[in-house]
């Protein structure tokens, strides 16, 4: 179905794509096809790339990552939206990165699902968020979650997704080594510790929210469980030595997001985690908030 009050035409603009954390992420299994079944509560923080659209004969993107044209998601993204709507133009697309590349937070789901939000608007095709999600799925788990942010539980490969309004926000501390890791390396491997042997303990998404937004973090510590952490952590030890420094420095609680190596921590204050991120020495550093409902930058 069509949003018949979509905008027809729009000139060049920009559009800030949020990177985002993983509070939990459970493994349910493994799929047919290869990919597996979560659960993940995701929310959006305030750390961005930018791209910048405009009009253009063919599809043109600049950006600053040093990898070939058609590994590029943006430029994925921009053809498969033109196949699938058979647009006859293009587009100029520029995308600025400040989200790290294989650290966990979502960065390349992101650009994927903000170009094909741009270009439904630069285009005036009117696709809904439905139509956009089956789209950005054939590239992405995760860019279903970005088109419909900025708090949501996701399930099954990536395409469940069910927003959720969470009203209060709080400041992290976000850590990435020197280092990336490869998502379909922590798949992988924690196939190779858990065959036979995953739970079926569901985790209790109500208590969580509630929880959450009491913002007990005593709670909260409980149920911050990552699947994908273990692995991680076997393999780079200096990722838990970041998580507990964190802990013994004041976070109120630590986690890996997403398959990592990044590692947040949640202080009570901007003041709290700057004096902590200024001990962390050559990492990589941020100090962001999570999103709320009303906080959103671009509605997509």
């Amino acid at each position: 179905m069509k949003n018949s009050s979509f905008p027809t035409l729009h000139s060049s603009f920009s559009l800030s794509a949020p990177a985002k954390i993983n509070w939990f992420l459970k493994v349910i299994g493994k799929r047919d096809d290869g990919y597996h079944n979560i659960m993940s509560l995701m929310q959006c923080i305030s750390l961005y790339d930018n791209l910048m659209f405009e009009h253009s004969d063919l599809i043109e993107v600049e950006s600053d990552l040093d990898i070939p044209l058609d590994d590029n998601l943006v430029y994925k993204a921009a053809s498969l939206l033109k196949q699938y709507t058979s647009y006859k133009k293009g587009a100029k697309i520029v995308l600025q990165k400040n989200i790290p590349i294989g650290a966990g937070l979502g960065g390349g789901s992101s650009d994927t699902a903000y170009t094909l939000s741009g270009l439904n608007r630069l285009w005036g095709l009117r696709l809904n968020n439905r139509e956009l999600s089956l789209i950005g799925a054939e590239i992405g788990s995760d860019v279903p979650f970005f088109l419909n942010g900025p708090s949501a539980l996701v399930e099954g490969r990536g395409e469940k997704v069910t927003p959720f309004k969470i009203n209060s926000s709080v400041v992290l501390l976000l850590i990435k080594p020197l280092f990336s890791v490869s998502t379909a390396w922590a798949y992988t491997s924690f196939d190779k510790i858990t065959i036979n042997r995953l739970t079926k303990k569901p985790v209790d998404i109500k208590l969580f929210c509630h929880a959450f937004k009491k913002q007990d973090f005593a709670s909260l510590s409980t149920k911050l469980n990552n699947d994908l952490e273990k692995v991680v952590i076997e393999r780079y030890p200096v990722v838990r030595e970041i998580k507990y420094r964190l802990l013994e420095r004041g976070a109120v609680i630590s986690a890996i997001s997403g398959s990592g190596p990044t590692i947040f921590g949640v202080f009570e204050s901007k003041k709290a985690a700057s004096a902590v991120a200024e001990e962390m020495g050559s990492n990589w550093c941020r100090i962001v908030t999570t999103i709320t409902n009303d906080e959103l930058k671009v509605r997509l």
